[in-house]
């Protein structure tokens, strides 16, 4: 992300010029995926209204009146002004509501884990489709200025998209500072385009009214809910306004959507809607002929810059995903890069930045235009918001106490609106949302598999495994070989021996003098101070288990916290230190307790683990590893 604040200087008292400096790389970062919807929103909307027939005023009227109040219902009531209240630790996102359910609720539970698998697949689809139907509907301006470029958009859309994800090695941090200005000067502009226009035909305002919005959908039938699901997509990235609570605080974004982003949004579609009235063929690009010939390229390119942004805020959001994932047990490890010494949260993933391009060109190319992919886009966003708005049910009853009638009264409305833009969205299946869902199956089905694997390896290796006490008795009877320095053995459960130790004493027949069975936790918080980062107890003369504890948004990394072990007496010297770390080779099995596809899935997914000495960041000339071969 752009800006990296730490929970607690995103909470409410952090002076005036802060408050401002957050604000503005909020509207940088967390507003430009629905920033970017007047490019494509109304459009959409009238013209599945239409359906093919010419547009009327009841059409524009009813189009508009459903997206001032989808903007005030999803957006500014149920994101801005309650679920930005439920944060854990500071932090916001599917993934962090999950964690404080289950925390709520004080025990893993599969529906909660479920529900946030669903909304975190959704979301890393959203990834894929946001820089393709954002930057394609910014360059599709082009066609207007220059017909005669109409085939030139597809490939020029590719190339921006390429250049895109190609930087992203270098991080964000150089062209960040850039966001919130470039982000103001379009929210502006956007103002005053729906400022001039509104002055055609001002009767648009009557769409405040909620009848117009009622109305229309109780006369049009099945259109009415095909249109309603063209309006979500004004409300798509209402989401990140939640993942992004950890970077800016609470009131930086509220403010920002209160008092600049929503009335922005407004003004522009209320400008739309009275172009179209008073001129109904300016449907066909509402949002480009708000302006004269002469702007129209400056337009174009300002567009172009705001659909960047957009794409860079949910392509860093997907790596902030990935990781919180990865930490949470959902995922293998994934080779993690940090872009930037001054903010944690500008990572970079590789492996997971490569899968996102071609996801991402292969929308491009698979629907040319952004009218295409609008069908996709809508059910990926909705999906993810019905998911949150169930978790908000039971953190706002388990965490906050209220009761149970009183919790329903407040998040129902919510949950059944985000469920009608579900059901809407649903009836484009066979125009592309089949696409996002399919990725989410595949998304779900790995973190299963993976869950399922993990799970059933340990009870496997649990039953030849030896209690460390055992261990130590029999050691203290016969002594083996004792070697100067320390070595440090990393295992999940510290109460039985590692397979490292053990093959180290079968193989080598040598203890070390120091003896460190060393456990690192997750924690459901998305930091552990660091008073209690690390853990230690004295197990015997020759043995000490230690505990690291990190939190689920933070980088694992083994030396900097046993140098916090320091001081707690545990004297020791990095270079006389061996790490030991076991690393299994798995065979499938008969009998694994999982079908054959997805004993091979699973093996192929450790396979592709990041290396546990690069994803700790253990030395590499402190290493050693012992291989051992497992079925499964």
């Amino acid at each position: 992300m752009a800006v990296s604040v730490s929970s607690t200087e995103a909470q409410e008292g952090q002076p005036t010029s802060s408050f401002w400096a957050l604000t503005l790389g909020s509207i940088g970062v967390v507003f430009g995926d629905i920033g970017t919807s007047p490019l494509y929103a109304f459009r959409e909307a009238v013209g599945g209204a239409a359906h093919g027939q010419p547009v009327t005023r009841i059409m524009v009227l009813g189009v508009l009146s459903l997206i001032l109040w989808a903007l005030f219902t999803v957006v500014t009531a149920k994101y801005v002004l309650l679920l930005l209240r439920a944060d854990n630790n500071g932090e916001g996102g599917t993934l962090s509501l999950m964690a404080l359910g289950q925390r709520a609720i004080g025990r893993r539970s599969w529906p909660l884990l479920a529900l946030g698998v669903v909304g975190a697949s959704m979301f890393i689809g959203d990834s894929m489709i946001t820089p393709a139907i954002s930057v394609l509907s910014a360059v599709e301006g082009l066609k207007l200025a220059t017909p005669h470029l109409e085939h030139y958009v597809v490939p020029l859309t590719i190339l921006i998209l390429v250049v895109l994800f190609s930087v992203q090695s270098s991080g964000t941090a150089r062209v960040a500072s850039a966001f919130g200005p470039v982000m103001v000067v379009w929210f502006a502009s956007l103002a005053v385009m729906g400022l001039v226009h509104i002055m055609d035909d001002p009767s648009v305002l009557a769409a405040i009214n909620p009848y117009y919005a009622l109305q229309f959908m109780l006369t049009h039938g099945t259109i009415g809910l095909v249109t309603l699901g063209a309006v979500f997509l004004a409300v798509t990235g209402g989401e990140a306004l939640y993942a992004d609570l950890g970077h800016f605080g609470r009131k930086p974004i509220q403010s920002g959507w209160l008092f600049f982003v929503l009335p922005s949004l407004l003004l522009n579609y209320f400008g739309q809607g009275a172009l179209v009235l008073s001129d109904p063929s300016a449907i066909e690009n509402s949002f480009y002929r708000m302006v004269p010939d002469v702007l129209l390229l400056p337009l174009v390119g300002l567009a172009t810059a705001a659909t960047v942004i957009a794409s860079q805020a949910v392509i860093t959001g997907a790596y902030s995903l990935i990781s919180q994932a990865v930490q949470l047990g959902l995922l293998p490890r994934f080779e993690v890069r940090y872009t930037s010494e001054t903010h944690a949260g500008q990572i970079y993933l590789p492996r997971v930045n490569r899968l996102l391009l071609i996801g991402v060109l292969l929308l491009v190319l698979l629907f040319r235009t952004s009218s295409g992919l609008a069908s996709a886009y809508g059910i990926a966003v909705s999906t993810t918001m019905v998911a949150d708005g169930i978790m908000g049910f039971i953190v706002i009853w388990k965490l906050w106490n209220w009761r149970v009638a009183s919790a329903a009264a407040l998040i129902l409305p919510f949950v059944i609106v985000d469920m009608t833009f579900f059901s809407a969205n649903l009836l484009k299946l066979f125009e592309g949302a089949w696409v996002p869902l399919l990725f989410g199956v595949v998304m779900a089905t790995m973190i299963w598999t993976w869950r399922r694997g993990a799970a059933i390896l340990v009870a496997k290796t649990r039953r030849i495994e030896v209690p460390l006490r055992d261990l130590i008795h029999s050691l203290e009877k016969r002594p083996p070989h004792i070697v100067k320095g320390t070595a440090v053995f990393l295992t999940s459960d510290p109460s039985f021996v590692p397979t490292a130790l053990l093959h180290n004493l079968k193989h080598n027949k040598v203890l070390h003098e120091h003896n460190v069975i060393l456990t690192i936790e997750t924690a459901p918080t998305p930091r552990v101070d660091l008073s209690e980062r690390v853990n230690m107890e004295k197990v015997s003369d020759k043995f000490t288990a230690v505990r690291l504890r990190f939190g689920y948004m933070e980088s694992p990394n083994v030396p900097k916290a046993l140098a916090v072990a320091r001081k707690l007496g545990w004297q020791f010297d990095i270079m006389s230190t061996s790490f030991f770390v076991s690393r299994r080779s798995l065979k499938p099995s008969a009998q694994s307790g999982m079908p054959q596809w997805q004993d091979h899935l699973f093996i192929a997914m450790s396979r592709s683990a990041n290396d546990a000495t690069d994803y700790f960041q253990i030395p590499t000339g402190r290493v050693v590893e012992v291989g051992t071969q497992v079925t499964i």
